[in-house]
């Protein structure tokens, strides 16, 4: 009787005792968990992403407005379409507004079937959204703001003359002669009124709603 009483108390003793082993070796393992830290790594947030395809979606159809600026040459004509790619790149960097136009520019040409004219507006895409938006990467101030979209109007009129002249030429013109004619009296003025206008629609939207959609740490210092 009392070999088997002291056996029933070995027993309790050694569940008691593989319990609290069970239990230090939970509460360890919940511990050593409990010590990593989880970050999302992903460089756009479900927001910019959301706000970028709404972007895209306005530079698309605004793509389609088509004023034109020089009378008498019919084929330059003005569209503000840049000018969401612009805000993008002011508020999420120079990646996301070259996107957000590129991406505008091949709905354009998808629709229209104008391959080479989206090669043309990629190309005024980058020149016209990358020098502001990475200069105002840098310095998040409304006057870098100016000063970069300024840049970016030489830019932009710049690269216009590089492509009428290559892309233009290999695929539109036929011969450099067809368009030289035209570059100082037509393709430098109206890349010049195109991209001040750009300019000046960007400062306007993007002081509107910059604080809705740049994240808080990134959004514009002054007036």
């Amino acid at each position: 009787m009392r070999a088997c009483f002291l056996f029933k108390a070995e027993n309790r003793s050694f569940r008691r005792s593989l319990a609290e082993r069970k239990g230090f070796a939970v509460n360890a393992q919940t511990k050593n968990i409990s010590d990593y830290q989880f970050e999302n790594t992903n460089k756009w947030s479900t927001k910019q992403l959301v706000t970028m395809a709404l972007m895209c979606a306005i530079a698309a159809l605004l793509s389609f407005i088509q004023i034109p600026l020089i009378p008498g040459v019919t084929f330059l004509t003005y569209d503000p379409s840049l000018m969401p790619a612009m805000v993008c790149g002011f508020a999420f960097g120079p990646g996301a507004g070259v996107i957000v136009g590129a991406v505008a520019a091949v709905i354009h040409g998808l629709i229209l079937g104008e391959w080479v004219g989206s090669l043309m507006n990629i190309c005024a895409t980058v020149f016209f959204v990358l020098p502001a938006a990475l200069l105002y990467r840098k310095h998040r101030t409304y006057g870098v703001a100016i000063g970069g979209l300024v840049l970016s109007t030489i830019v932009a009129t710049l690269g216009a003359l590089v492509t009428n002249l290559t892309i233009g030429v290999a695929f539109w013109y036929g011969t450099p002669d067809a368009i030289i004619p035209l570059l100082l009296p037509a393709v430098v003025p109206f890349n010049l009124a195109k991209s001040a206008l750009n300019a000046v629609l960007t400062i306007v939207v993007y002081k509107a709603v910059s604080n809705l959609i740049t994240p808080e740490k990134d959004q514009v210092k002054g007036k």
